[in-house]
């Protein structure tokens, strides 16, 4: 009688156990808190990665600032309002650039389909942006907040870059930059070597790297060892409107990355930028780099390249100048669970 009864408790311990970690997975990780400005060219990937953000009761987003990359800038600002409202986030976002770092005009691409949201009638916003332009914006807020800033940046680096060019003390008290950008180790998505936020701005990625700031990237490649199925969408569009919406948004890029011989799951590039920075343990591993961005025409234009710290390479000479940690392992079993938690 004795056994069984202790059977009986070791199972239903046991079964508890596995139900608690199921539910409350979010319990194995510490959430670190950080002021953000969120730096996006708001597709489908941006506006999940807003409305983790806003649903992260340990980020502190201080402002938006959008511009041109996925679409155009007014699209681009219309979204991530709309993203911050399904977040339940009331901060402000400021209008930045629809030219490139040389001037240029930022021609939008987006996969995400002509909205940037799925094309699903998902974006009506009742807010306004402010006034302010995004680099004025990202200035003052750094001057008023020094070392304390993260910059977390979406898209292409045009705004960030800008502030650099202006005033380059001011970006200097920046306390780190998370960038969603480069190939990585890896086959980029904009060409075979370059990933799309640095083809679209090349110059800006490389200024960026070299304003004295601490990057973290999160590149391309890593964003493809921690997907998301069909089964995910399904499951998240029956949870809330929330997850409705993230669904929704997400639909035309599935349906490209299936076409493309790429049905096995779908990369939530920015989600996962956001989850390395929302979660701390989420980084299983980085390692030290120089990053050297590519912005001679040719058919290496938007490539990074990382020079690993502690290894020496035959023909080039050491660099001591390593500008970047390179996240090079995330815990991508959980991804799913952990942004789902958020969102309940």
């Amino acid at each position: 009688m004795r056994k069984e009864v202790i059977s009986i408790i070791l199972c239903f311990a046991f079964i508890m156990g596995m139900t608690g970690c199921a539910q409350n997975i979010s319990e194995n990780y510490t959430f670190e808190p950080h002021k953000v400005i969120i730096d996006t060219d708001t597709g489908g990937d941006d506006a999940i990665a807003l409305i983790l953000a806003a649903r992260s009761e340990n980020i502190q987003i201080l402002g938006v600032t959008t511009l041109a990359g996925n679409v155009s800038l007014e699209q681009s600002t219309q979204n991530a309002l709309m993203a911050l409202e399904v977040g339940g986030c009331d901060a402000s976002v400021y209008r930045g650039s629809d030219h490139d770092y040389l001037g240029n005009e930022i021609m939008p691409f987006s996969v995400f389909g002509n909205d940037g949201m799925g094309d699903e009638d998902l974006v009506h916003p009742t807010g306004t942006a402010k006034k302010a332009s995004a680099v004025d914006f990202i200035l003052r807020t750094v001057k008023e907040n020094p070392y304390e800033v993260e910059i977390i940046s979406l898209g292409p680096a045009t705004n960030i870059a800008l502030a650099m060019e202006r005033e380059p003390a001011t970006m200097a008290k920046v306390k780190r930059i998370w960038s969603m950008g480069t190939s990585g180790y890896g086959m980029g998505n904009a060409t075979p070597v370059a990933e799309f936020n640095v083809y679209k701005d090349a110059a800006a990625y490389k200024r960026m790297l070299e304003g004295g700031v601490e990057v973290t990237v999160v590149s391309f490649d890593l964003c493809r060892t921690a997907q998301w199925t069909e089964e995910d969408f399904e499951d998240i569009s029956k949870l809330n409107e929330t997850g409705s919406f993230v669904e929704k948004c997400y639909r035309k890029v599935r349906e490209y990355e299936a076409s493309n011989g790429l049905a096995d799951g779908t990369c939530m590039t920015d989600v996962l930028a956001m989850m390395c920075v929302v979660c701390t343990g989420f980084v299983k591993d980085q390692v030290r780099c120089y990053a050297s961005c590519i912005t001679d025409p040719g058919e290496t234009y938007g490539q990074v390249i990382f020079y690993r710290e502690s290894v020496s390479y035959n023909l080039v000479d050491d660099c001591n100048d390593y500008n970047v940690m390179l996240v090079t392992e995330v815990d991508g079993g959980a991804f799913y669970k952990l942004f789902k938690e958020k969102i309940i």
